[in-house]
């Protein structure tokens, strides 16, 4: 199994967890190498490996898992959650149809566990879309939907390979970044971009899947606990884990880190004018039907 974690993270510690019991549930039949820090490469690296064989699961973003199903990028329309609260139930409504989506393609999906907000981390501060759109913004090598949107909205992305951020930050390539506090503190990429807009540019969630090939040899019994486990510790990672950017922050404040908070009115300023780049996400970045099915759905959250 491959993963961009790095070793030492939570998000590390549960994989290796969820490896030993399972090697315990099968009684050693099944065991789990896991390769962190993405020694196997980027997140789409790791699909095209797993296509191949030379990899058999990935505990990936929804970066790589758009590479799958490009519905699952529907997590990433910018402010479309407020809180966890908006998450949950949009997922209750959504979800099953992501994984059908996914397991058709050649993967199971073995769980969905939320690493946190995606904020702004800037080398100069950033208060409206016009200054974000004076940086030079991190993009991911091969994403070229992403990539094509960000110039549609006026933005300038630089497509990057995840291991290259610190050097892109380092030279100036790029000066701006939307990933998650962990993230940022995990890498050291405030130390450079230390400048965070206190707002939720948008959810970073993840998935554990598995190439169907090897999940389809495993006897039922060996399928069932084998997913069991995995929930079990993904459900204990949402319950004590999602609410960690806040601590994050408040590390990285006492190394540096300098947080711009937000008012209502710019919040509600960055809703609105996002509005405007729907458009140009329907039917390329996201699939229409899916973008459709979602927009709807949190209208109707909001009027309950």
């Amino acid at each position: 199994m491959a993963t961009l974690a790095p070793e030492g993270t939570d998000w590390h510690g549960m994989l290796m967890e969820m490896g030993q019991r399972w090697k315990t549930a099968t009684e050693g039949n099944v065991i789990l190498r896991i390769y962190p820090s993405g020694v196997v490469g980027d997140e789409r690296d790791m699909i095209r490996k797993m296509r191949i064989g030379q990899i058999h699961a990935a505990a990936i973003t929804t970066e790589g898992l758009s590479e799958i199903n490009p519905d699952v990028n529907v997590y990433t329309i910018p402010m479309l959650f407020d809180d966890y609260e908006d998450v949950d139930w949009f997922r209750k409504k959504i979800g099953k149809k992501l994984e059908e989506g996914i397991k058709k393609n050649g993967f199971t999906p073995l769980l969905w566990a939320d690493i946190g907000w995606a904020h702004w981390f800037t080398a100069t501060p950033i208060q409206y879309p016009e200054d974000l759109k004076k940086a030079k913004i991190f993009s991911w090598a091969g994403d070229y939907n992403g990539a094509e949107l960000w110039g549609k909205g006026g933005y300038t992305a630089i497509p990057l390979a995840s291991i290259d951020i610190l050097s892109g930050l380092q030279t100036g390539l790029i000066d701006a970044i939307g990933v998650t506090p962990i993230a940022a503190l995990a890498s050291q990429w405030f130390g450079i971009a230390n400048h965070m807009l206190e707002m939720k540019w948008g959810l970073l969630t993840s998935s554990i899947i598995i190439d169907n090939r090897i999940w389809d040899q495993l006897p039922s019994v060996y399928q069932k606990s084998l997913l069991e486990i995995a929930q079990e510790i993904g459900v204990r990672h949402q319950e004590t884990h999602r609410y960690d950017d806040d601590k994050s922050i408040e590390i990285m404040k006492k190394n540096g880190l300098i947080v711009h908070p937000q008012s209502v009115e710019d919040h509600t300023f960055w809703k609105s004018h996002l509005k405007t780049w729907y458009p140009d996400i329907r039917g390329t970045f996201i699939p229409e039907d899916i973008f459709d099915q979602a927009i709807e759905l949190m209208k109707q959250k909001e009027s309950k």
